[in-house]
């Protein structure tokens, strides 16, 4: 059984009940299963209104603030780490196709988007944090006014499942554009996404293009040199991981919270995650706050055991997202050794969320971030 979870905030009017996130925490043990799709939780996410969370009223949306996605973002990763994440390659797509150059884009795709009828999906790691160390691995060639790509993107999501990809690739100048890509242009091939540790329902893998003709109708953004620092679309994206890695950690600590309703000797360990956990949302959100105001944090089941969060223990993003890795993996250790031998049988939780955790040591890391997490994960921390 999934652990009972303790409601928060997300937005004032809050379109994403309880009962939905209990939804998808019951669902997510069935995406364990080799070859599944959150398809169905994706469905939910829709019924609630989530895609439109992410794009203005002029747009079909609701225009959430920074913050408020934020919120939501926890929210659902604490009931199912493999459906936010996935959501927010979705997202990713879709703020970039709303905010980009082309309208062939907007009018094609956009709504269904919106609305949830359709999938998209991004191919833009290598133009950050992967693959950075050889070659562009995803080259593109001008000819006349249209483009042709020819490489691979190496880590994109439900690909499968997309009816277009936002893709990044280089010229060889060094410029660099994106691309609406439509998945059954000729060319384009999808290969059978690997397992991975944790969150293989995510279906994240490999995108091939051989010599694929790509109208200049369909591109989003440049050629311009580091095209991923134009500001696209995709606001939240500098926050939203450490956002999934305080909800993983919510979720165990919450479980921890429920065992240490019984058992004395773990509510000194619940007291002080769960305070860390105050302290890192509250920072979050400070951050989030375009004016600097500090915002609200969640309420939690420790209301009035815990001291008052306070954010100024965490200054910029990468130190926001070092400590929030740190906790998701503490926090879901911690969860394990709770459960004790049950934990470590296939299909419990607590063994699933230290395996989730794994994941933010690897997803879109930052240099700086990775060089802190080996120092703590080797003792050299301060």
């Amino acid at each position: 059984m999934p652990p009972k979870l303790v409601p928060c905030i997300t937005a004032p009017d809050d379109p994403l009940p309880n009962r939905s996130c209990a939804r998808l925490a019951e669902l997510a043990p069935s995406l364990e299963v080799p070859g599944t799709w959150p398809g169905e939780q994706l469905r939910l996410c829709g019924e609630a209104g989530v895609h439109e969370w992410f794009v203005g009223k002029d747009h079909g949306g609701q225009g959430w603030s920074e913050a408020d996605v934020l919120r939501g973002y926890v929210k659902l990763a604490a009931a199912c780490l493999t459906t936010t994440f996935v959501l927010t390659q979705r997202t990713g797509a879709l703020t970039r196709i709303a905010a980009g150059d082309s309208d062939l884009a907007r009018e094609r795709l956009l709504f269904d988007l919106v609305d949830g009828r359709t999938f998209a999906t991004v191919g833009i790691s290598h133009l950050t944090t992967s693959r950075q160390h050889v070659a562009p691995v995803m080259r593109a060639e001008q000819r006349g006014d249209d483009f042709v790509l020819d490489g691979y993107s190496p880590w994109v999501t439900g690909a499968e499942f997309a009816q277009s990809i936002v893709l990044g690739a280089t010229l060889a100048d060094g410029r660099q554009i994106l691309v609406a890509l439509p998945t059954d242009l000729p060319g384009v091939r999808i290969p059978p996404a690997p397992r991975l540790v944790g969150l293989s329902a995510s279906r994240t893998g490999p995108v091939e293009c051989e010599q694929v003709e790509v109208d200049e109708r369909w591109v989003l953004a440049g050629p311009v040199h580091e095209v991923m620092k134009q500001g696209l679309g995709a606001k939240t994206g500098r926050l939203q991981t450490s956002a999934l890695a305080i909800g993983l950690s919510s979720a165990a600590i919450d479980f921890v919270r429920n065992e240490a309703s019984m058992r004395d000797d773990l509510k000194e360990a619940v007291l002080a995650l769960a305070a860390e956990r105050e302290e890192l949302l509250a920072a979050m959100l400070e951050l989030a706050s375009a004016a600097g105001t500090p915002q609200r944090a969640f309420p939690t089941a420790l209301e009035g055991e815990l001291p008052t969060a306070r954010a100024s223990c965490v200054t910029n993003g990468n130190e926001l997202r070092q400590r929030s890795n740190s906790l998701a993996l503490r926090a879901s250790q911690t969860a394990l050794a709770a459960a004790k031998g049950a934990g470590y049988v296939a299909g419990h939780p607590a063994g699933r969320w230290c395996r989730e955790a794994l994941f933010f040591l690897v997803w879109s890391c930052p240099q700086p971030v990775l060089a802190a997490n080996l120092c703590e994960l080797a003792g050299l921390a301060d």
